[in-house]
């Protein structure tokens, strides 16, 4: 976890403050790597009782991510040799999604 809180706060330029994580990420360990990048970890858990269909909170945004990324012919697929292509592509497809809100967002001539 230290490791990949250090790569996240270097990529953002020490930007990020909250993290949501499954329960693959409960624990004092983890909290304590989070937050001497100065991240707090919110874990996102299932009730205890469980019984049916239970939506989690904040996981739709991620769903909702991954959807959006099918639109795109490239991404449906895992057609890339190299992880860093994948990785390129979505950075691409999400660059391009987020200009597309934008322009919604600003009133037009």
């Amino acid at each position: 976890m230290a490791t990949l809180a250090q790569a996240v706060q270097a990529s953002t330029g020490q930007s990020v403050n909250l993290a949501y994580v499954d329960q693959g990420y409960t624990g004092k360990k983890a909290a304590d790597d989070a937050k001497r990048q100065g991240i707090e970890l919110e874990v996102v858990k299932l009730a205890e009782a469980k019984r049916g269909f239970v939506l989690l909170p904040r996981r739709w945004v991620v769903e909702r991510s991954f959807a959006w990324a099918t639109r795109f012919r490239q991404l449906v697929k895992d057609y890339e040799r190299y992880a860093s292509t994948l990785a390129d592509l979505h950075l691409v497809a999400f660059a391009c999604l987020m200009l597309k809100q934008a322009a919604q967002l600003t009133p037009g001539p």
